[in-house]
């Protein structure tokens, strides 16, 4: 791990805070390496709007328990831990001195995966759920708008082994999105850790 200046995003109503260097270069690149051919990703269908298609992008649940994760209407089975899971998650709980119990794994293939506007706001997640996101392989846009004030708006790139950290109210006050890209763009891998009650 890397020692670096955290940015504190300062929105209202919302707590992000990013670290871009989380993990040095090395670890992340054998990180992307072997998450990307040792988990066994699966692609959804998705129902948005009535109609039913193929999730953009590839996914697996992770967690120390049996409960499943419901999001978007897919119920997800949780795996057990890997090593290298188990180490970056560690990582990430030192660092912010929390118990994660699960694990949402997201594989972006290419510029066309993408995850629309979201919040984590699912019931078992809690009112003021903590989201710590980790980034792995090509660099994405993470765009953010609020629920209420439509002026309000940002975005950062979410750098190759960085850790994005979610808490306090910003759930029930942002929405956030990774958008497709035209651009010739890598693979992406990022972990969203969360405490699911």
């Amino acid at each position: 791990m890397l020692f670096e200046t955290p940015i504190n995003l300062d929105l209202k109503d919302g707590n992000i805070i990013y670290h871009p260097l989380f993990f040095n270069k090395i670890d992340a690149d054998e990180y992307f390496s072997r998450l990307l051919n040792n988990i066994d990703w699966q692609q959804d269908t998705i129902t948005v709007f009535g109609k039913t298609h193929l999730q953009p992008r590839l996914t697996a649940f992770f967690a120390n328990n049996d409960k499943p994760y419901k999001y978007s209407n897919i119920m997800m089975q949780p795996n057990e831990f890997n090593r290298d899971l188990l180490n970056i998650k560690k990582a990430v709980e030192s660092k912010l001195n929390v118990e994660f119990t699960s694990s949402l794994a997201n594989l972006y293939r290419h510029g066309k995966d993408s995850n629309g506007w979201q919040a984590d706001n699912e019931k078992e997640l809690g009112p003021e759920p903590i989201i710590a996101s980790v980034s792995i392989g090509a660099e994405r846009i993470f765009q953010l708008k609020h629920r209420h004030d439509k002026g309000l708006r940002t975005k950062l790139v979410l750098q190759h082994g960085s850790l994005l950290i979610m808490k306090g109210q910003t759930q029930n006050y942002w929405l956030h999105q990774i958008p497709k890209t035209n651009k010739a763009i890598g693979k992406r891998i990022n972990l969203t850790f969360r405490i699911i009650a």
